[in-house]
């Protein structure tokens, strides 16, 4: 059974959900093999279908993982933040907070969520031309956003996570998974939401991020 959701409403109420996970409810196997056959309908690359879903719900390896995780976290960085970047983070007053704060919730309880959804696509990226990167992420990309839509449909919510990142060769050894072969992409928790109702996110307006025929810089913020 799915929610009642226009294809509009999907879209846009697919959240990056943190602090509304029910910990105490489990996924059944059927739901997350539904989104899965949902998930390998997305467009790949060649049709070379090189993706993965490795999905764990075992009490001691959902530990094991989930150690990993809370290791991982201190780890994650990213490239410095521009000028732009925190403007538009802080476009909506209170919206990176947020963000933050429901991070803050889930590393807390991560121990608790039922379901762990590890994406991985055959191909490593470590070093490849942009060409090369563009195809692999490009054939992992979609299908992973196809399972979080599919899931949402279904009652359940998920947040897309690269905390796996700086301990992706020791997850990958827990989970048996040929490092040298196969990427993983990402690290999704999984779990019904508490409620649906779902709302769009506050996002900076259109005139800042669409361009025609050429690049121009629209709007006010740094960088104009």
């Amino acid at each position: 059974m799915t929610l009642d959701l226009t294809p509009d409403q999907l879209l846009s109420t697919t959240r990056a959900v943190r602090k509304r996970l029910d910990f105490d409810r489990p996924v059944p196997r059927s739901l997350i093999e539904e989104c899965v056959d949902l998930a390998t309908q997305a467009p790949t690359g060649r049709n070379r279908q090189r993706w993965h879903f490795l999905v764990v719900t075992e009490e001691a390896q959902r530990r094991a993982v989930a150690d990993i995780f809370l290791r991982a976290l201190p780890l994650t960085t990213g490239h410095p933040l521009t000028e732009r970047d925190a403007w538009r983070m802080n476009y909506h007053a209170d919206s990176t907070e947020r963000v933050f704060d429901g991070l803050r919730h889930l590393a807390a309880h991560i121990h608790r969520v039922p379901a762990f959804v590890i994406p991985g696509v055959e191909g490593r990226t470590d070093g490849a031309p942009v060409a090369e990167q563009a195809g692999t992420w490009g054939s992992i990309l979609p299908a992973v956003w196809s399972f979080m839509l599919a899931a949402r449909a279904r009652g359940l919510g998920t947040t897309w996570t690269t905390a796996q990142g700086p301990l992706e060769r020791e997850l990958a050894e827990i989970l048996g998974v040929p490092h040298d072969d196969i990427m993983l992409a990402a690290f999704l928790p999984l779990a019904y939401t508490i409620g649906t109702d779902f709302r769009p996110a506050r996002r900076i307006p259109r005139e800042h991020v669409l361009h025609w025929d050429r690049w121009e810089q629209h709007g006010s913020g740094p960088d104009r």
